[in-house]
This record gives C-alpha cells, sequence and structure tokens, in this order.
C-alpha cells in the first residue's frame, strides 16, 4: 500500500472520528433543550437527529465548508509541497477531535468550528509562518463566535417574551395558544422551507431563486397552518381557574411545536457544522487525486453522507452527558422555553450559515438558553455552570492549535 493510500484511509478516519465528536458535543447540545424539558425521549431524539443531520448535511451542508477548508490558510502557500497540506488537515481533524472527545466526557459544550478553525490555524502558523494565515478571516470568525450568543440571546429572550406575554400570563393560556400556535408553526415552517429550498439544495442541482423559493416555502407554511389549526382545535378546554391544568396543558401545547424546532435546529446543525469535519478531508481527497493544491475543490457527495451518518452515530454513543448540561443544568427548560431557545438559535445558525460563515452552533444554542433564563430573571440561571462553559471556549483554540501543530510536525519529521 503506498503513502497516499494509507493518507487517504487515515483521514478518512480522522474524519469519521471528528464527525463523531460533533454528534456528540454539537448535537448532543442541540437536542438537549427537546429532551431537558421531557418533550423527547433520549431514543426519540436520535431519530429526529438521524434524519434532519444527514438531510441538512448532505442539501445544504456544501456551503460552509469552503470557508473552513480555503478561508483560513492560505492554499497557495503549499503549492511547492502539496503534501504537507494533506498533512496539515489530518492534523487538524485529529486535534480538533481529542479535544471534542475529552469536552464531551467532561460534559463541557465546546464549539466544534473552534475545533478545527484553531487547529487549522495552528498548522498553518507553523508550516507557513505568519504569512500562511488569513488573520482577516480568522478575525471576522472570532467576530462571529462572539455575535452568535449574542443573537442566538436577544432573539431567544424576544421569542420567550412575546410567550410569556400574549400566551402564558393570559387567564385562559390554552385558549390563547390555540388562537396563536398555528400562526408560529406557519412560521416556523416558512423559515425551514426556506432554508431548504433557496439556494440550499445546489448539491442535488435545484437552486432556485428567491421568488420561486418563497412560494413553494409559503405554501408549506400555509399547510402547516391548517393542520396545525386541525389539530389545536381537537385540545379540550380548560377551566380558566384551575391554574395547574391550564400550565400542563398549555405546555402540552409546546411540546409539539419544540418537536418541530427540535427537527429545525438539528437540520442547520447538519448544515453547518458538518463542515468541520468533511472540509478537510475534501482538501486532502483533492490533493492526493491531483497532487496539486487547487482554489476550488469540488465536494463529493459522499464524503457529506459519511459526514452526516458519523455525526448521529457520535450522538448516540456518547452525547448524553453534553446534552445534560445544556438541558438541566443552566436554566429550567420547558416546552415552552425550549422552543423559544431552539428556535432562535436555528435561525441564527441557518441565516449565517447561508452566508458561508462558520458560526458556532453551540455559542449560539447556549446563549439562547441563556437569553431565555434572562428573560425570567437572573436567579434563574446556573452562573457556576455559564462560568465552566465559558472557560472551555476560551480553552478550545489553544488547545487544539497547539496539537494541531504537535501532529503537523510528527508528519513532516517522519513522513516524506
Amino acid at each position: 500500500m503506498d503513502l497516499a493510500t494509507i493518507l487517504l484511509w487515515f483521514g478518512i478516519l480522522a474524519c469519521v472520528y471528528m464527525a463523531c465528536n460533533i454528534g456528540a458535543n454539537d448535537v448532543a447540545n442541540a437536542m438537549g433543550t427537546s429532551v431537558g424539558a421531557k418533550s423527547l425521549t433520549f431514543r426519540q431524539a436520535v431519530v429526529i437527529a438521524a434524519v434532519a443531520e444527514f438531510a441538512g448535511a448532505v442539501f445544504v451542508g456544501g456551503h460552509v465548508s469552503d470557508t473552513v477548508r480555503k478561508g483560513m490558510v492560505d492554499p497557495n502557500l503549499f503549492s511547492d509541497v502539496p503534501m504537507h497540506l494533506v498533512y496539515g488537515m489530518i492534523s487538524a481533524l485529529v486535534a480538533a477531535s481529542i479535544w471534542l472527545h475529552i469536552a464531551s466526557f467532561l460534559g463541557w459544550p465546546v464549539s466544534t468550528t473552534h475545533s478545527i478553525v484553531g487547529a487549522v490555524v495552528g498548522f498553518g502558523y507553523i508550516a507557513g509562518g505568519v504569512d500562511a494565515v488569513n488573520w482577516g478571516k480568522v478575525g471576522s470568525v472570532v467576530m462571529s463566535w462572539i455575535v452568535s450568543p449574542l443573537m442566538g440571546g436577544v432573539v431567544a429572550y424576544g421569542v420567550f417574551r412575546f410567550v410569556t406575554v400574549y400566551i402564558l400570563d393570559k387567564r385562559d393560556p390554552v385558549a390563547q395558544s390555540k388562537k396563536l400556535v398555528p400562526f408560529m408553526v406557519f412560521v416556523v415552517f416558512v423559515i425551514l422551507a426556506n432554508s431548504m429550498v433557496y439556494k440550499g439544495l445546489k448539491n442535488l442541482k435545484l437552486d432556485l431563486d428567491f421568488q420561486n423559493a418563497l412560494i413553494i416555502s409559503l405554501l408549506v407554511g400555509a399547510i402547516a397552518f391548517v393542520i396545525a389549526k386541525i389539530l389545536v382545535q381537537k385540545i379540550k378546554a380548560v377551566s380558566p381557574d384551575d391554574i395547574t391544568r391550564q400550565f400542563v396543558a398549555t405546555e402540552y401545547i409546546f411540546k409539539f411545536l419544540q418537536v418541530i424546532t427540535a427537527f429545525y435546529v438539528a437540520f442547520a446543525h447538519g448544515a453547518n457544522d458538518v463542515a468541520n469535519a468533511v472540509g478537510p478531508l475534501a482538501a486532502v481527497v483533492s490533493i492526493l487525486d491531483t497532487g496539486t493544491v487547487e482554489m476550488k475543490v469540488p465536494m463529493p457527495l459522499w464524503i457529506l453522507i459519511m459526514g452526516g451518518t458519523c455525526i448521529v452515530v457520535g450522538l448516540l454513543i456518547w452525547g448524553t452527558r453534553v446534552m445534560e448540561t445544556v438541558g438541566k443544568k443552566i436554566t429550567e427548560i420547558t416546552p415552552s422555553r425550549g422552543f423559544s431557545a431552539e428556535f432562535a438559535a436555528a435561525t441564527v445558525v441557518l441565516i449565517c450559515s447561508k452566508m458561508g460563515l462558520p458560526i458556532s452552533t453551540t455559542h449560539t444554542l447556549v446563549g439562547s438558553v441563556i437569553g431565555v433564563g434572562m428573560a425570567r430573571g437572573l436567579a434563574s440561571l446556573n452562573l457556576a455552570i455559564i462560568q465552566k462553559i465559558v472557560v472551555s471556549w476560551f480553552a478550545t483554540v489553544p488547545f487544539t492549535a497547539v496539537l494541531s501543530m504537535l501532529f503537523f510536525k510528527a508528519f513532516t519529521t517522519f513522513l516524506p
């Protein structure tokens, strides 16, 4: 077996390991609010994640891969030694995977985007010096890490305040839910459908313009509205004086809305974060096939499929610890709170995914959960857990950067 074949298989294994760790950490925290609110069991969450993550990765996942693969490090600096870029991408995958594995074991919801970008910058710096790294692009990504939790928090705060004022604080919240929930379902389905059809199905050669995509999205939303309207009307009325039953019945209605947003957030995650695993492998495959470093590398469908599949496997094998942190330890989650957090996070992530910005799903979702908690008052938040999470975020980039440097050094020392 020649060196190229060995490196290809090593790269595939590294990609599989990375994708599994993305499932264990990022998908676990994405589904954590649903499980924490008891809207879904762990098994049900895995099934929804399997369908939604795979669909997001395969149909929309091509957008962000280019930014992670080609944006952080200038490939032209490796044109004379293309194998060094292969070593670097494999080093980045392994370094990021190890950090994610450690974080998942400890129950820390860290950013997979942080992890892979830090690792790419690490090997780029040691391979080509300061000039090898696109610091402007790194700066824009760093800004997204700050903006994403703030955006998630603000949107989640607004959504939950709307739910609180117009539904939960009313004398008959069940009746109010039956009026407003179909409209909320309409909005969710319009955004979800639009994310899929508007420049989201390029891998299937179904790239629709905005007008046609909007028409399809509105039709999907209208159908969902009618179905939701029929279903909520079947819910029995509850006496306004029975506060306990009112609360239980209202949260029961939001359970179904949260299941929809659970699919929504998993789809958004698959669209955005599969790039963190498959982007480096696509570069490896291209270089080994052509022997040159190309600026534009096609994303093979089999890599996207493999990435989407392994993400779900990782969630199933060791995703429970991070899920518990996000779903139970930051703040108490109910279906209405979980819906607000998931809807906000998925909306922010999908918008940034369309822009080609490798935003952190973790930061966005944790920010959204904190935003929901803030809407109920600072006392509802577990500040000690939040502090640990933030510290783990700051540790991610330097850890993966140094580890990636060490692996790259080992590759270049012992291989040609």
